[in-house]
C-alpha cells in the first residue's frame, strides 16, 4: 500500500496538515499521545472532522482534556483536581496508525488514526513525560551554549575554534529487544538455558512466521522514516518444531531490531511507534511478544540500550560531536565528552530510579547475563582500539573514521523504561560533569575517570572507581564491586531511597526547573504504588501457586536421598506460605510490611522471598529428576 500516508514531517503548517488528510480519508481518527510519569500513552479516537475544524483549539489545548486520575500523576491530578489539557506538539512527527483488521468500505484502505504527540497540562503547568524531556533539554542547550562562548578554547574543541556557535543538538537512540512466543505455550527454561549457553541462536536465521514478522517490521520502519538499520535473532531461544499442518509450534525466541538515531524526543517517541508496530505486526502472524525485562527467570533479559550524543551547530550551518576529540588516536574524546560520562556516573543514583522502576526491571539486572550492574564505564585499552566491553554500565562507543559516531551508551535500560526521563535525568546530569571538566585538559580528565577507589579527585567520589577495562563479573569478587563501584539496588525501595538519599545529586537534577521536585515527587510515588501492588496482587498469588506444586510425588521406589530432599522442601514450603497461631509465614509477613506502609521492611521481606523461592524451585527440580 504504497499510497497511504505514514507520517507527518514535524513543522508542517496547518495548511499542509488539512491538504494532506484531505487527501487520505482513509485516516478516520486522531488521538493525542500524551505521556504519563509511567511511560504509557494516552490513546482516543477523535473523529477526524473535529479535528479538522478546531485545528486552533487542538494546538492552544482547549480541545481535548482529560482525567488526569485516570493517568499516572501521582500526587498532582487528584480525584478533587483532575483536570489536564493537552496541547499539541507540532515540533515532531505525526504519525499514522493503521488498524488492518478494520477496512474502509469507499477508499478500500485499512481504517488510519493520526497519532499527535502532545503535552499535559495541569493548573498552568506541564506535567507529562514529554514536556520534562523538552523542558530540560531548553535548559541544557542554554547553558551549553553559554559554556561554548565564554570557554572556546574548552579541550578537544579546537577544530571549530572560531567558528560561531548557534545551537545545541540533542541526539539518541534505543534499540529494542523483545522474547516471541507462541501464544499460551510454557517456554521450556532448562533446554533454552543450555541453548543460550552454547550460543545456538545469537544471530541465527529465523524461520516461517517469525521471520515474516520481522521482515515486516523492519519494512514498516523504513515506511514511517524511522530508517531501520537491522533485525535479528538475540541470545536466547530454541529451535521451533512443525506440526501435521505444517504450522510452526513452540517458538519462543528472542530478536532485537535497531533503527537510525534521531534528534532526542522525536527519538522517544520513536521508541513508542516501534513497540506498538512490533506487538500488531507478531499478533497478526499468531505469534505473541513479551518487552518485560526479564519475561523468564535465568534467560536473558529484554535490553534497551541507549545511545546518546551532543551536536554543536555553527553559524555556516555545520554540525560538530562535541563527544569527539581533535585527535581520535590520540584522546578517547573530547573535554565535553569527558564531562558528560563523569556526570552521568556520578549522578547515576539519582537517573537509575528512572531507568528501572518495576521488578521486573530489576530482576534483569542481577550479576550474570551481561547485565549492567555497575556504576562503571569503559574507554578501550587504548585510544587506537575502541572498546566492547559489555560487562559495563555506560560505554564509550567510537568509531575512528566516523567523528559523528562517538557517543555513550547506557546499558542498563528496558523496553518499559521511560525514555524522556531517562534523557532528561542523562543530559542534566551531562551538564553537570561538563561544567566542572571546563578547567582541565583531556589528560586531567582521563586521569580523574580513571582513578583508583580512595584517591582524591576534582569531581569524581575518593572512595569510588569509575573505570574498568576488566570484564566486572569475571575479573572481581561481589565484595570488590561493591567497594569499588557501589552496590546495587535490590528492589524499587532500594532505588527510590536514591532521591531521599543523595540531595546533592538529586539538585543536579531539578536544577533546570523540569525535573523538579514535584514530578520526581509523583514518578517515585507512583513507582512504589505499581511495586506494592504487583507484589500483592500478582507476584506473591505466582509464587504460592509454586509452593502448592511443589507436592510429594507418590513412588513405590523411594530412597532416603528423596526423603531428605522432601524434607527440605517442606520446611522451605512452611517457612513461605504457612501461617500458623504463632508465627506467620514470609508471604503473610510481606503483605503486611506492605499494607503497613513499612517499605524497609517489606524490601528486605522481597529479597529474602526471592532467595527462598529459586532455593525451592532447584531443590524441587532435583527431588523430580531422582523419581523413576
Amino acid at each position: 500500500m504504497t499510497d497511504l500516508l505514514y507520517f507527518i514531517k514535524a513543522g508542517s503548517t496547518k495548511e499542509e496538515i488539512k491538504s494532506l488528510l484531505s487527501a487520505h480519508p482513509e485516516i478516520k481518527f486522531v488521538s493525542l499521545m500524551g505521556i504519563d510519569m509511567a511511560g504509557n500513552d494516552t490513546d482516543e479516537k477523535i473523529p477526524m472532522r473535529i479535528f479538522l475544524k478546531d485545528m486552533d483549539e487542538f494546538y492552544a489545548g482547549r480541545a481535548v482534556q482529560t482525567d488526569g486520575s485516570s493517568v499516572v500523576l501521582t500526587g498532582i491530578a487528584t480525584l478533587n483536581n483532575a483536570k489536564v489539557d493537552m496541547p499539541v506538539d507540532a515540533s515532531v512527527n505525526w504519525f499514522v496508525d493503521y488498524n488492518m483488521e478494520h477496512y474502509d468500505e469507499e477508499t478500500n484502505k485499512p481504517v488510519g488514526t493520526l497519532r499527535i504527540p502532545a503535552f499535559l497540562i495541569h493548573e498552568g503547568k506541564r506535567v507529562d513525560s514529554r514536556a520534562v524531556l523538552t523542558d530540560t533539554l531548553a535548559f541544557v542547550k542554554k547553558e551549553l551554549l553559554d559554556i561554548l562562548r565564554e570557554t572556546p578554547e574548552i579541550s578537544g574543541l579546537k577544530r571549530i575554534a572560531g567558528q560561531e556557535i548557534v545551537d545545541i543538538e540533542f541526539t539518541a537512540a534505543t534499540e529494542l529487544e523483545f522474547w516471541v512466543k507462541t501464544p499460551l505455550e510454557e517456554a521450556n527454561i532448562e533446554e533454552m538455558s543450555a541453548s543460550q549457553v552454547m550460543q545456538e541462536q545469537y544471530w541465527e536465521r529465523t524461520h516461517g512466521a517469525v521471520r515474516t514478522a520481522l521482515e515486516l517490521c523492519v519494512s514498516e520502519l523504513d515506511k514511517y522514516g524511522l530508517k531501520a538499520e537491522m533485525g535479528h535473532k538475540e541470545v536466547g531461544g530454541l529451535k521451533a518444531q512443525i506440526d501435521e499442518s505444517g504450522r510452526m509450534m513452540h517458538v519462543c525466541e528472542q530478536i532485537e531490531i535497531d533503527w537510525r538515531f534521531d534528534e532526542a524526543l522525536q527519538a522517544a517517541d520513536n521508541e513508542l511507534l516501534v513497540r506498538t508496530l512490533v506487538r500488531e505486526i507478531f499478533r497478526n502472524v499468531g505469534l505473541e511478544v513479551s518487552f518485560k525485562a526479564k519475561p523468564m527467570i535465568g534467560l536473558a533479559g529484554n535490553g534497551e540500550h541507549t545511545h546518546f550524543c551532543v551536536m554543536a551547530v555553527t553559524k555556516d550551518g555545520k554540525r560538530y560531536n562535541l563527544f569527539s576529540p581533535d585527535e581520535p588516536t590520540k584522546d578517547f574524546m573530547s573535554a565535553v565528552g569527558y564531562g558528560a560520562i563523569m556526570g552521568l556516573l556520578k549522578n547515576y543514583e539519582v537517573i537509575n530510579p528512572f531507568v528501572s522502576a518495576t521488578n521486573d526491571s530489576l530482576n534483569r539486572l542481577k550479576p550474570g547475563f551481561e547485565a549492567p550492574v555497575c556504576i562503571v564505564t569503559s574507554l578501550g585499552h587504548s585510544p587506537q582500539i575502541p572498546s566492547r566491553n559489555r560487562t559495563i554500565l555506560a560505554g564509550l562507543i567510537r568509531d575512528l573514521s566516523n567523528p559523528f559516531a562517538t557517543r555513550f551508551e547506557l546499558r542498563a535500560c528496558n523496553p518499559y523504561t521511560n525514555t524522556y526521563l531517562v534523557l532528561a535525568a542523562i543530559y542534566s546530569a551531562a551538564l553537570d560533569g561538563i561544567k566542572a571538566a571546563i578547567a582541565h585538559s583531556t589528560d586531567e580528565l582521563l586521569s580523574e575517570l580513571s582513578k583508583d577507589a580512595g584517591q582524591v579527585g576534582f569531581y569524581l567520589e575518593k572512595n569510588r572507581a569509575y573505570r574498568s577495562e576488566n570484564d566486572v563479573f569475571e575479573d572481581y569478587t561481589d565484595d570488590e564491586r561493591n567497594r569499588l563501584f557501589g552496590a546495587p539496588p535490590a528492589t524499587v525501595w532500594e532505588n527510590m531511597l536514591a532521591f531521599d538519599n543523595y540531595p546533592e545529586k538529586r539538585a543536579v537534577l531539578t536544577a533546570g526547573g523540569a525535573l523538579r521536585d514535584q514530578i520526581i515527587n509523583a514518578f517515585k510515588a507512583g513507582a512504589l504504588l505499581r511495586w506494592k501492588t504487583e507484589l500483592i496482587a500478582r507476584i506473591i498469588p505466582e509464587n504460592r501457586d509454586i509452593v502448592r506444586k511443589a507436592q510429594e510425588i507418590k513412588s513405590n521406589l523411594v530412597t532416603d536421598q528423596d526423603a531428605y530432599n522432601f524434607s527440605k522442601i517442606s520446611a522451605l514450603r512452611i517457612a513461605l506460605a504457612k501461617d500458623s497461631i504463632d508465627e506467620k509465614s514470609l508471604f503473610t509477613r510481606l503483605i503486611n510490611a506492605l499494607n503497613a506502609k513499612e517499605y524497609a521492611a517489606a524490601s528486605r521481606l522481597q529479597v529474602e522471598m526471592y532467595d527462598k523461592i529459586e532455593e525451592l524451585k532447584a531443590l524441587y527440580d532435583a527431588y523430580q529428576k531422582n523419581m523413576i
